[in-house]
């Protein structure tokens, strides 16, 4: 007999501006401690959204890989890798599901926590 194969880890991307962060050069340095305090706050208001959402049995976190310079002065883009595991339970990925629970979640794409949305500017895997 063989064992059933492990759940393996699956990932997609998160996209979004928040518009009440200016960018600053110290957003661009991983080991800044502006990035590093940035991040754990995003990752505090993301996790939640995604522990309450239909992937919430497979999810496994999201990390913030970088901020980058929005349209106007004070935009701040994210750019996220979430994980979840390929299990039974998650019949399939479905990033349209994804998208439209988040976007409710948000108040259709204005607020994460304490931070504004940028309304357009949410993507889940694109």
């Amino acid at each position: 007999t063989t064992a059933a194969p492990s759940p393996t880890s699956r990932y997609f991307t998160l996209n979004f501006t928040l518009t009440n962060l200016q960018y600053t050069a110290d957003l661009d340095a991983p080991s800044s401690h502006k990035f590093i305090s940035t991040m754990k706050v995003i990752n505090h208001y993301i996790d939640p959204l995604f522990k309450s959402s239909s992937i919430s049995s497979a999810y496994t976190g999201c990390k913030v890989m970088r901020f980058r310079s929005g349209r106007n002065r004070d935009d701040t883009g994210v750019d996220a890798v979430c994980s979840y595991r390929n299990n039974v339970s998650l019949a399939r990925f479905d990033r349209e599901k994804v998208y439209h629970e988040l976007s409710t979640m948000t108040n259709g794409v204005t607020k994460l926590g304490h931070y504004s949305l940028e309304k357009n500017s949410l993507h889940v895997n694109g």
